[in-house]
């Protein structure tokens, strides 16, 4: 039996990176998954982000686990879009345990060449998309009688790192909403988590292009980034393995609780 057994996950964000892993991970330990990513590129990011040939990759190591995948396109900024995706998916796979709030996107610049673009766009994914996500797939862990829900956020949620400044305050958002859902939702048996990762090795790193050069410029804001154990950044495992946790009955009294995956990042 595996840790999740039985259980259906949804996962934003899982055509590749944090969320294609989540979703592998949740369906080694025996979960059906339903697979949500946008698969659109934004004219004030400077990388790009999944495909639906991506989303297709993780449907195809999903089923090789032997469990059920479902995937659809689906823009997290979409609130009555993303009600509708939802409600036809756990209908199709019957319930919903388990949802991690992972669709993000991010970038690197001084405060003075944040655009209102970069600004409405980091916004709009990181923090309102989390709470449409959240909105959207409550009343279905109601329905259930319970649930988890394990919202992907950042030591950028917890300090003030310099040069990612829409990417800061989105963060930080969300913790306030994690805290705010896991008082509301508790006498309904849902809890509701937040994991907050250091650096990770994932396609998205390409967000932070140039930080390099801007740290060159000011060394002094270098600390900041630095983790106290001897690594730069973690593994996309690293956080999976968060994720299957809170995600699992092991943790069915934890709720409102921010788990660092950090090196020691936050504790410098």
């Amino acid at each position: 039996m595996g840790r999740v057994e039985n259980k259906v996950a949804l996962v934003t964000g899982a055509g590749r990176g944090q969320g294609r892993n989540h979703a592998l991970r949740l369906a080694e330990q025996g979960a059906d998954i339903i697979a949500l990513d946008a698969c659109v590129d934004y004219a004030s990011m400077n990388y790009g982000m999944a495909t639906e040939q991506d989303l297709e990759q993780t449907a195809k190591l999903v089923k090789a686990t032997g469990r059920k995948v479902i995937t659809r396109r689906v823009d997290t900024r979409n609130l009555e879009g993303l009600k509708q995706v939802v409600s036809e998916t756990v209908a199709e796979l019957g319930k919903l345990d388990i949802v991690c709030a992972n669709a993000g996107i991010f970038s690197a610049q001084p405060w003075d060449a944040v655009t209102p673009e970069v600004w409405r766009d980091t916004i709009d994914v990181n923090l309102t998309g989390t709470w449409h996500t959240c909105v959207a797939a409550i009343p279905h862990l109601l329905e259930n009688g319970s649930g988890s829900i394990i919202i992907t956020g950042s030591t950028s949620g917890v300090k003030g790192q310099p040069y990612f400044q829409p990417y800061v305050a989105a963060k930080h958002g969300v913790v306030g909403l994690m805290k705010s859902f896991a008082n509301e939702l508790a006498p309904k048996n849902i809890r509701v988590n937040v994991i907050h990762p250091t650096g990770v090795d994932t396609p998205a790193l390409a967000g932070v292009g140039g930080l390099d050069g801007l740290l060159q410029l000011d060394p002094h804001q270098g600390p900041c980034f630095v983790n106290a154990m001897l690594v730069d950044m973690v593994e996309v495992d690293d956080i999976s393995n968060a994720v299957l946790y809170l995600a699992s009955d092991e943790t069915r009294y934890v709720t409102g609780t921010e788990l660092r995956v950090d090196a020691g990042n936050l504790g410098r």
